[in-house]
């Protein structure tokens, strides 16, 4: 049985996908005007955690990760500038570069970090259709009006809003005052109202920007006469702009998945506002519960701080990697806290990551090379069962590998059977479903066949008593090959360092 912690009911519940053995996942993808960070790359392996463990359970997962490549602006006030225009005019590229060079960044990083690629990977600005006839549904139900920007959602209409945060309107609105999470804007109704739809702005031409036709007598034309961008026609109006953020992700999951869905994750930055917003206007929409999981992942710091340039602590996969850090190391670091605890990061913890998966290596060469005959004494179903137990509450990963390493310590390798040991092995990849490192290819490793000789020329001069050569050659396996031989009651095995 899965469980998992629901933040819209602030309680771990049994998991019950809406169709049996199907799930639907939607999870807020990147916005891609740069490069992602490890606290990016920390939600995107806890979600990749959630997919392997639903997987492991025997659910299809259908998995839809969005591109934001338009209309995610610098404010949480919808104002301020597109981070991928802002971006472009940086770096000196139009802005369809931009995107498309991060999206190929992100790609790149998350087959790098073995995060299973999504089912389903749209981008916002080839599903602008889709966005258009949401925001015309909610016109037509009265849940918007017009400033001179845009269109907006009069949050004061949706009965439930804040319903994620477990706050009510008035006290939402209050939490996010003027100078907090949002800046007050005059045209605004309430603080929490937010844009669905942005017109390109007077005095700046938008490489990203989209027609909007619409009639006219819905439009209030007295706050969009004055913008040169926008069209008035005899009979409709075109009211070309750009969607905004919370929009983009309403559209894109009910169309890949359905108007309710089982679950929607990303970090917990998102549950104020923009997942917030994203209920209200989907709720409005459709008349029905959008999600019945939402799923968040807390945040990453850094030595106890928050990540930022200004610091210099903010790192990319790419700076950890060129440290001489590996990705399974990394993977390692992000995956072993609980999603819902705040994770250190610490090149202290990522050199202790670096010592447990070399530790992890060379337990599965040394199994890997037992050839002792013998009779199974190893309760490996025992062990699978508390590791299993435990993913599936709430994907308590730490648990789970306490058990796992707590077995393998207690396990004398020189002095287990074959078949206990290919028993072990099973066990080991079994759980790397879950963990994702790739552990396999650790048993593909293979020595040069001068060393293999030489391996086997000392085992025979040790029959033969001649212990001094023997010695010699072990000398030699270790300087010219990096091999480290042990000698055990279940015969020599070796490992590379």
């Amino acid at each position: 049985m899965f469980k998992i912690y629901n933040t819209l009911t602030k309680k771990i519940e049994e998991f019950k996908p809406i169709e049996n053995n199907i799930v639907k996942f939607y999870a807020c993808g990147p916005t891609v005007y740069d490069f992602a960070h490890i606290g990016n790359l920390r939600a995107y392996v806890a979600e990749d955690l959630l997919r392997r463990v639903l997987e492991l359970n025997g659910y299809k997962v259908i998995h839809v990760m969005n591109i934001t490549d338009v209309g995610h602006l610098t404010s949480q006030a919808d104002e301020g500038e597109d981070k991928v225009e802002m971006s472009a005019r940086k770096e000196r590229k139009t802005a369809w570069e931009i995107a498309e060079f991060y999206t190929k960044a992100f790609l790149e990083d998350i087959e790098k970090l073995n995060i299973k690629k999504p089912s389903v990977m749209p981008r916002a600005t080839e599903h602008i259709k889709e966005m258009i006839e949401i925001v015309k549904k909610l016109m037509e139900k009265g849940y918007t009006y017009f400033t001179s920007d845009g269109i907006y959602f009069d949050t004061s209409k949706f009965q439930e809003y804040g319903k994620l945060t477990g706050m009510d309107f008035k006290r939402l609105n209050r939490y996010l005052k003027v100078g907090a999470r949002v800046p007050f804007s005059k045209e605004k109704r309430n603080i929490t109202d937010f844009a669905l739809w942005k017109f390109s702005p007077k005095d700046v031409k938008r490489q990203m920007e989209w027609d909007f036709i619409i009639e006219k007598d819905k439009v209030d034309l007295e706050k969009v006469k004055d913008n040169p961008n926008i069209k008035i026609e005899e009979n409709f109006v075109n009211l070309r702009g750009f969607p905004g953020w919370h929009i983009e992700c309403s559209a894109m999951s009910m169309k890949y998945l359905g108007e309710t869905f089982d679950i929607h994750a990303g970090g917990i930055d998102h549950i104020p506002i923009h997942h917030t917003n994203e209920i209200a206007q989907s709720e409005s929409y459709t008349g029905k519960k959008f999600v019945n999981y939402w799923f968040h992942v807390n945040f990453l710091v850094v030595e106890g701080k928050k990540m930022s340039k200004s610091l210099c602590n903010f790192y990319t996969l790419k700076d950890l990697l060129n440290k001489g850090y590996s990705w399974r190391e990394i993977r390692y670091l992000l995956i072993q806290t609980h999603y819902r605890k705040k994770l250190n990061f610490s090149f202290r913890s990522l050199d202790a990551a670096k010592k447990t998966v070399e530790k992890l290596r060379d337990i599965i060469i040394k199994i890997k090379q037992v050839e002792r005959e013998g009779e199974k004494t190893l309760n490996i179903e025992e062990i699978k069962s508390k590791i299993f137990e435990s993913l599936n509450n709430d994907l308590d990963i730490s648990s789970s590998l306490s058990h796992f390493w707590k077995f393998l310590k207690s396990i004398k390798i020189t002095k287990i059977s074959k078949i206990d040991a290919e028993n072990v092995i099973n066990l080991i990849l079994w759980f790397d479903q879950i963990l994702g490192l790739k552990l396999d290819e650790f048993l593909k490793e293979e020595i040069e066949k001068e060393a293999l000789e030489l391996i086997k020329e000392r085992e025979k001069l040790r029959k033969e008593g001649k212990f001094e050569e023997a010695d010699k050659i072990r000398e030699l396996l270790k300087e010219k090959y990096k091999i480290i031989v042990e000698d055990t009651e279940s015969g020599t095995i070796w490992r590379k360092f």
